[in-house]
């Protein structure tokens, strides 16, 4: 197996690099966000995931290993190819799909092109336990309910100019301390209490 491939960057666009190493050519699948990440970049190491069918071998590479740890977790689903969970891992961040799946948020999955109702669900029943395991959070942490809260609190807490990454972590720390916190405005107060301190 193929675990990583470093060379010179010979092409790239949003959903393929092509990577010279040893003087071959590697045709390597990618996700948006991997994309972004090695952007500007004329060399790149990527990790791999060779996928091999009857009639193909593909390779699929990753910016960071968490994001190629949810690719396979992903096509562990029945339903999802590697090509769907591609589109998965370009429409959400590690940190939006683990949310969703957690916090069962069916609606959110289903707004990635390709995914039902159906295919949807199934994410969610095949990996909310292995991601809760992953994670060690609790899944009272991230019921439905505090799921919603959390996004509406994280998503005015960046318009008020916090960075993304903080925010996830003060509410993180609220939820876990103050499970039934019922609105929005009430999550938002207590974080900005963890984010000033």
């Amino acid at each position: 197996m193929i675990a990583y491939v470093k060379g010179t960057v010979a092409h790239k666009n949003p959903s393929f690099v092509v990577v010279e190493a040893g003087g071959i050519g590697y045709h390597i699948n990618i996700s948006l966000y991997t994309y972004t990440r090695i952007e500007g970049a004329e060399t790149v190491t990527l990790l791999t995931h060779f996928h091999v069918k009857e009639d193909q071998q593909t390779l699929f590479g990753f910016y960071e290993e968490q994001e190629r740890n949810l690719f396979r977790l992903l096509i562990s689903v029945s339903g999802v190819g590697p090509a769907t969970a591609l589109v998965v891992l370009s429409s959400m961040n590690a940190e939006e799909l683990r949310a969703a799946v957690i916090g069962e948020d069916v609606s959110s999955i289903r707004k990635v092109k390709g995914i039902g109702p159906k295919t949807a669900q199934r994410i969610i029943l095949d990996l909310k336990d292995k991601m809760i395991k992953e994670s060690g959070e609790s899944p009272t942490m991230l019921s439905p309910q505090s799921n919603t809260l959390r996004s509406e609190a994280l998503s005015a807490l960046v318009n008020l100019g916090f960075g993304r990454p903080a925010v996830q972590r003060a509410l993180n720390r609220v939820l876990a301390a103050h499970p039934q916190t019922a609105t929005p405005e009430d999550l938002i107060k207590l974080a900005l209490r963890e984010l000033s301190s």
